[in-house]
């Protein structure tokens, strides 16, 4: 696997995501540490294996956390999805939730529904959408690119927030 290089015109949309401010980082060589987590993230590497010219790998790994607990790599992902949406470059239009955020089963939470409608949404969600059906490819090629990064695949990252980070870094480079 290649190394992910930024080019200069990535950095410059990059950097003003990284905060500077009395408990975010030193703006000395953030453009190092930036590389050196997105050196890491395909791997899912030890973080003490860093190559020193990222800097030590404390510091990288210290300002992988800032940036996560700071939300940086979300607010990327969606500075990227917003300026490709501007350009239209990406449709919004289909959006998906995460099944571990919504309830299986209204009846559950105790939620009475009326048999009519039910009934009918029954009905509906039984059709298929051929239309729909048609990006299911899409979908599907875009699972697989995000498993393409062993940290994702293998799930290196033991902290919950740490490997939703890492899909808000994959995501933000396919």
């Amino acid at each position: 696997m290649t190394r992910v290089q930024l080019t200069d015109a990535e950095w410059k949309f990059v950097r003003p995501y990284l905060p500077i401010g009395e408990y975010g980082p030193y703006p000395e060589r953030l453009r190092e540490q930036f590389a050196g987590v997105l050196l890491r993230s395909p791997t899912g590497g030890q973080w003490r294996e860093m190559p020193a010219e990222f800097g030590a790998w404390s510091m990288v790994h210290n300002r992988f956390r800032q940036w996560r607990d700071a939300g940086v790599f979300e607010a990327l992902l969606n500075g990227m999805l917003t300026e490709a949406a501007r350009r239209g470059e990406v449709d919004l239009s289909l959006v998906s939730v995460d099944s571990t955020t919504v309830r299986a089963h209204h009846g559950a939470s105790g939620v009475r529904l009326d048999p009519e409608r039910l009934a009918a949404v029954e009905k509906a969600a039984a059709g298929h959408d051929t239309d729909l059906h048609k990006d299911r490819n899409t979908v599907e090629r875009t699972i697989n690119r995000m498993k393409a990064w062993r940290g994702i695949a293998t799930r290196y990252d033991e902290i919950p927030t740490s490997y939703l980070t890492g899909f808000h870094l994959r995501a933000s480079m396919i």
